[in-house]
This record gives structure tokens, sequence and C-alpha cells, in this order.
């Protein structure tokens, strides 16, 4: 492992394009970081493990290969990267969060190559308020939400989403809930959804543009288990409203139930904190036998 670098000014090490740097430094003309041309996947890691890692991994191969990015680096170099910037921030022993950064590079560099980086900070810096007390406090974008296939990716142009963000950041609410022009709930700014309506539990489908959340895919096959049913299907704004039960998933908070809705106090977490537990105990294992 190469020794950590003393930490500049800005007390921030990340591992940018083969190399650990002190200080951050981005190519000016690299497309992420001019235009919005990356990906990303940000990661909880616990002792230094990383969760859901091959899933995170294969979900940005599989991006890069269909939106025509450089070839991703092999991921035993990204593990060993994480591992040099964690143990540059003292994190290796503790809870943090991940982001690695891919890009499509230079313009004009043949043959292309991925710009990449991996950063962290500590876990505590990103909980909710609401995933500590697994009683989130939820709310309902007032813009229309409508952005085209890129929402299946997990790209690093994120004005959309930061501009419903500050909605909730408005109103102190930990999620903003995304609806498109048609009324439709398609998922958070950060996080996929899931609602008891009429009894039933039921989260947006796939076939809309929205994000194949880990958390949401691993929810989809644990709740089986644990008999609860649960359906793909479309769900309006007005439907939501009338919810039992709301949560939301995602790989840094976790399976978080809603205590509100909006000004209106849901009725039931009890779902949510069945398979909040049930995810818990996956992700502890994930860790044992990655």
């Amino acid at each position: 492992m190469t020794p950590p670098p003393a930490l500049g000014e800005s007390g921030a090490a990340a591992w940018i394009d083969g190399r650990l740097r002190a200080a951050p430094e981005v190519r000016l003309r690299d497309r992420g970081a001019r235009n919005g041309e990356g990906l990303f996947e940000t990661i909880r890691v616990e002792q230094g493990i990383p969760g859901h890692w091959q899933r995170h991994l294969e979900r940005l191969v599989i991006s890069a290969a269909e939106l025509g990015f450089p070839v991703a680096p092999d991921p035993a170099l990204l593990r060993q990267a994480l591992a040099e910037v964690l143990a540059a921030h003292g994190l290796e022993r503790t809870g943090a969060v991940a982001r690695i950064t891919m890009t499509r590079g230079v313009p004009g560099r043949r043959p292309a190559r991925a710009g990449v980086w991996v950063e962290v900070e500590p876990l505590e810096k990103r909980l909710w308020l609401g995933a500590r007390t697994q009683s989130a406090h939820l709310m309902l974008s007032r813009r229309a939400f409508d952005a085209g296939f890129l929402a299946r990716h997990k790209t690093t142009s994120r004005l959309m989403y930061e501009l419903c963000r500050e909605e909730a950041r408005a109103v102190s609410a930990d999620e903003v809930l995304l609806v498109d022009s048609a009324g439709r709930v398609l998922e958070g700014a950060t996080s996929n959804v899931f609602a008891v309506i009429e009894g039933r539990l039921v989260t947006p489908p796939l076939t809309l543009p929205i994000l194949p959340g880990i958390v949401r895919a691993l929810v989809l096959a644990l709740a089986p288990a644990l008999g609860i049913a649960v359906i793909e299907a479309e769900v309006t704004r007005e439907q939501l409203l009338l919810a039992e039960e709301v949560f939301v998933t995602n790989s840094i908070q976790g399976v978080v139930p809603a205590a509100r809705l909006g000004d209106r106090l849901l009725p039931s977490r009890a779902i949510g904190s069945r398979l909040a537990a049930s995810y818990r105990e996956t992700a502890a294992e994930d860790r044992i036998h990655p």
C-alpha cells in the first residue's frame, strides 16, 4: 500500500487517475469536471469493508458501457485505491462513505481513458436524522421532474436533483420525492421509494426513468421471505398522499421508514421497520462474506 501523503490545507486526500494526492486535483478539461459527463457510486463502508461492493461496481460498469464511456479501471485497483484513501483519512476502522467517480476523460485523447477518483468522508456527516431515528420526514417536490433515460444511470449531472433537494432542506425534511409531469411518483432525489397503499406494498417499476437502486433490489428479494407481498406498479401523487406507510431506501441510509410525508403523520411504520431490520442483517452478512 502506498504510504498516505500528508494532508493538504483542505484536510482532504483523494485517489485521482492512478495515485493518491494530498489535495484533490482534477484536470479542468476532464469532461466530468467541465460538462457533468460522469458516473458515480456512493458506498457505505464499515470497518474498512465496502458494502455491496460487487453490486456497485456492476452498476457502474453497465452504465459506462451503455453510455459509451472508456473502460472502467480494474476492480482490484479501485479496492486498493479505496483502502489508501481510507487510511489517509484515518477511517479504515470506523464508518465512512466512499464515492467513486468515473468520467469520460479528456477529449481528444487516443486511446480514450476514463478519469477516475475515489474520495471518502465520515459516515456520521452523511446520515439523515430520520435514518438515525428510523422516522424520516419526507416531502413531495413541487417541481415536475422529467430527467429522461439518464435517470436510470447514476450520473454526475445532478442539478435537477439538487434543486429538488433544496425544497427538502428549506423545511428540514430528510428527503424529497420526485413526481413527473403526469403525476407519477418516481423516486427520491437520492433514494427509491416504497409505499403501503390499500394494504399492498408497492414500488415504482424500472420501466419508469428511475435508478435501479441496490437496496431497492434487496428489499424486493427480502420481502417475500418475511411473508410480505410486494409489487412493482405506478403510484400517483394522490395515492401516495393517502398511503398507510412510506419508506425509502439507499445504500448509505439503508431502509428508512417515514414518520411524516409533508405535514401528514403516517399511521404506520411496521412493514418498513421489519424490512429495515432484515436489511441490516443482510448488510452485516455481506460484510462478513462479501
